[in-house]
């Protein structure tokens, strides 16, 4: 039975409209699922292309650079054609992202692959801008929080089923590389070629399921979000961008989260590497990247596990106590071989789960009628994801890719230093 929305006093709807709910679920898996996908097309491409580490990186930083670039203008979108709408553009513009690889593939282009990303990370960051104030929205507000977690689950279950699907889709159709350099340039264009054609099908179909579920979502009658998102979305109202200036918690906390996702995603994006080397596992690629699963499984159990926690330990506390964690065990990572190595980078997972919203809520707390500009810095932050891997690749072409993860190891640190001075922070806001 469909629940109808009705107001309650507050502005928000009295009941939750699970209809709409479930098409937003939807959503949060095929975003979450693509992003994970980029930790399979990084091995892949490397060896096609003869890539270094930091050129391979070019693909994350293609991909998280969109987020930086278009966020604001996806919040303007949905001033002018509302929620609905910006979310089947950016459907729209994410299935034409995933045809991309077609030409791409066939040309055997690097350049191309890296522009197809950016089209499709546009499209997945207008879905992100509209669709997690949309959840908030959707019922009353005391239980946003339990709908934007129920959806970032199905985002967690996206990011782990896209390594095995990868894995046997993309990296299974390739073949033993020879030697590239004893190719004519001729016979090196036909092999870069038949190794990219592998990403052909699993993009055309994954461009076929999202035009369906933007005429799904079209034919779909949702409820309209009215006045109710001005606290989820950049606001041109009320003091200047100024004077987040004044506000240290912020900026410690943007910089907090730009250092996290950089290093979430510089682990994720070496795993398959990682584990290919001899002196860690040793496994073919394809074998690797089925691994890779484990990592975002982790952060996905956390997320339920840490919700709970949440509930009995200060944010900032669990926050260092997880950083610490993950810090040490990437140290622990590089300093060993084999399955202890292999372990223990997978183990990192599980601790960041918690980190980008207790960042994010550290960082935002108490700043009043700034809130929505200090959440719109926090977003545009996540450009991290773009600059930190890169990093790490230049490092990891002068001494490796297991040392690299010193760069990882190091964003951990800043924050635990980060989380101590939450509970700080908090304390001189009470005397205050």
């Amino acid at each position: 039975m469909e629940l109808t929305t009705t107001q309650s006093i507050s502005g928000g709807p009295e009941t939750t409209n699970m209809k709409a709910l479930s098409t937003a679920t939807v959503l949060f898996f095929m975003w979450g699922f693509l992003t994970c996908l980029n930790d399979i097309l990084i091995p892949h491409l490397k060896m096609v292309f003869e890539l270094s580490y930091a050129q391979a990186m070019l693909i994350q930083f293609a991909f998280f650079s969109s987020y930086f670039v278009f966020a604001i203008p996806s919040g303007k979108l949905v001033d002018l054609i509302g929620y609905k709408r910006t979310m089947i553009a950016g459907l729209l513009t994410m299935a034409v992202g995933a045809l991309l690889f077609l030409p791409a593939a066939s040309l055997a282009t690097f350049p191309l692959f890296l522009a197809a990303l950016v089209v499709l990370a546009a499209g997945i960051t207008a879905l992100q801008v509209a669709a997690n104030p949309y959840v908030a929205n959707l019922g009353p507000q005391r239980t946003a929080s339990s709908r934007l977690n129920l959806a970032q689950a199905f985002n967690s279950l996206g990011t782990t089923v896209a390594p095995y699907v990868g894995s046997a889709l993309i990296l299974g159709a390739a073949v033993e590389a020879p030697k590239l350099g004893s190719l004519t340039q001729a016979a090196l264009q036909q092999f870069r070629a038949q190794q990219a054609s592998t990403v052909r099908l699993p993009y055309l179909g994954i461009a076929g399921l999202l035009i369906l579920l933007a005429v799904a979502l079209a034919v779909i009658k949702l409820p309209p979000m009215g006045g109710l998102t001005q606290d989820f979305r950049p606001d041109e109202r009320g003091s200047s961008w100024g004077a987040l200036l004044g506000h240290p918690q912020l900026l410690l906390g943007a910089v907090g989260i730009f250092l996290y996702v950089g290093a979430e995603v510089t682990i994720g994006s070496f795993l398959v590497n990682y584990m290919h080397l001899p002196e860690i596992s040793g496994f073919t690629e394809t074998v690797a990247a089925r691994y890779v699963s484990i990592y975002w499984f982790g952060a996905m159990i956390g997320r339920f596990v840490g919700s709970a926690v949440l509930q009995k330990v200060k944010t900032s506390k669990l926050l260092a106590l997880a950083a610490t964690a993950a810090c040490l065990l990437v140290l622990l990572s590089m300093l060993s071989s084999g399955h202890t190595a292999m372990w223990s980078i997978l183990a990192v997972g599980l601790f960041n789960s918690i980190m980008f919203p207790s960042i994010f809520t550290l960082g935002i707390a108490n700043l009043g009628e700034l809130t929505s500009k200090g959440s719109s810095l926090m977003v545009c932050a996540i450009v991290g994801g773009a600059v930190i891997p890169l990093f790490s690749g230049f490092v990891a072409d002068k001494i490796g890719v297991q040392h690299a993860l010193m760069v990882a190891a190091a964003c951990y640190v800043y924050i635990v230093a980060f989380g101590l001075r939450g509970d700080r922070s908090a304390t001189e806001h009470r005397a205050a």
